[in-house]
């Protein structure tokens, strides 16, 4: 099933889905394009991607950015010659057959497990998990955890976020009693600080120990007229998922620096925990950085850093967080055979 989707078979999917959209400026449009690669690439049936189309269709901005205004850096086609010439390759049948899904990694410590010994898988690349696609941005945290449910997956808890990108999944770290009896916004500032103070002195990146530029999708640029967040003058400058081969960690998920930053569930009880199975979830946490940071670095980005509460609402409301550079990717919770 796997070798279906290498490199090759998706740059030829690939001039299929240019040749469709050739002429096709419009959000709906584009979307409209969006969904038939999804079904391809992810084998979704006609159940699943009704639900993405009714998610997709509640909101009057989701999708790739604003193509009036949006000027990516690179385009799919060139995305792929440049992985193909890198030599990498995105197809991973042992992955694939450990996941149960297409372009996911198994989370673990490689330090005393295997990824055979996995419980739950990331998606490799950021929503919709398609190398050398765009990242899907301007998604609000309830309809990333919406579209995350209607794919079988769910959206991850912040700590596999930052164990596929340190590179070994620790177990969850989330000091729950200093939440106890304080407003949710003062849990989430005390457990930051005391997660921050704790992981700093070993902070790295994805890709290495120290911030590098050039090695991520860090290098575009914002809109000459972008006030901080408009619809009409922030375009969504993306580079396609995967642009840069380098840009992984050692369990082998891209672009968690750079491109896209990307929401997640941050549990301040354990029933909030997507990874134990809560469907009512936590508060918003948006993890890594995107697509500017080589000239602008805005905060920190190591991997388990956790940022203050900017935009912070419960994830499943209805007025959470969405913008220009913000996407998504979703986790899935393996069920051993007995």
């Amino acid at each position: 099933m796997t070798s279906r989707w290498t490199l090759e078979g998706l740059m030829l999917l690939g001039l299929q889905w240019s040749a469709l959209a050739h002429g096709q400026n419009t959000l709906a449009e584009q979307n409209q394009r969006l969904f038939l690669e999804l079904q391809q690439v992810h084998g979704l049936t006609d159940a699943q991607l009704s639900k993405i189309r009714s998610i997709f269709a509640g909101s009057r901005v989701i999708g790739q950015g604003n193509p009036a205004i949006t000027r990516h850096p690179m385009t799919p086609e060139q995305c792929r010659t440049r992985v193909q010439e890198s030599g990498a390759t995105y197809g991973n049948p042992t992955l694939e057959r450990i996941c149960g899904a297409k372009f996911m990694a198994p989370l673990y410590d490689p330090s005393h497990e295997s990824p055979e010994s996995s419980k739950a898988c990331i998606d490799q690349f950021e929503f919709p998990d398609i190398p050398c696609e765009y990242p899907v941005v301007w998604v609000k945290a309830k309809e990333a955890a919406e579209l995350c449910e209607a794919e079988g997956k769910r959206l991850c808890d912040a700590h596999e976020w930052e164990g596929a990108c340190d590179g070994r999944l620790e177990a969850p770290d989330y000091p729950f009693e200093l939440a106890k009896g304080v407003a949710p916004e003062v849990a989430i500032r005390n457990m930051r600080l005391a997660h921050n103070r704790q992981y700093a002195p070993s902070q790295r990146w994805s890709y290495g120990p120290t911030y590098q530029r050039g090695i991520c999708a860090t290098g575009s640029t914002k809109s000459a007229d972008c006030n901080g967040g408009s619809w009409t003058q922030c375009g969504s400058n993306t580079y396609p998922a995967g642009s840069f081969p380098a840009c992984h960690s050692p369990l082998n998920v891209y672009d968690l620096n750079g491109n896209a930053a990307e929401h997640m569930n941050l549990p301040i009880t354990p029933d909030q925990m997507s990874s134990r199975g809560s469907k009512t979830l936590g508060y918003t946490e948006m993890k890594g950085s995107w697509f500017i940071f080589d000239t602008y670095r805005a905060h920190e980005d190591w991997c388990r850093w956790r940022a203050p509460f900017w935009h912070g609402t419960r994830v499943l409301a209805s007025d959470s967080h969405a913008n220009y550079h913000l996407g998504f990717r979703c986790c899935n919770t393996l069920t051993k055979s007995p």
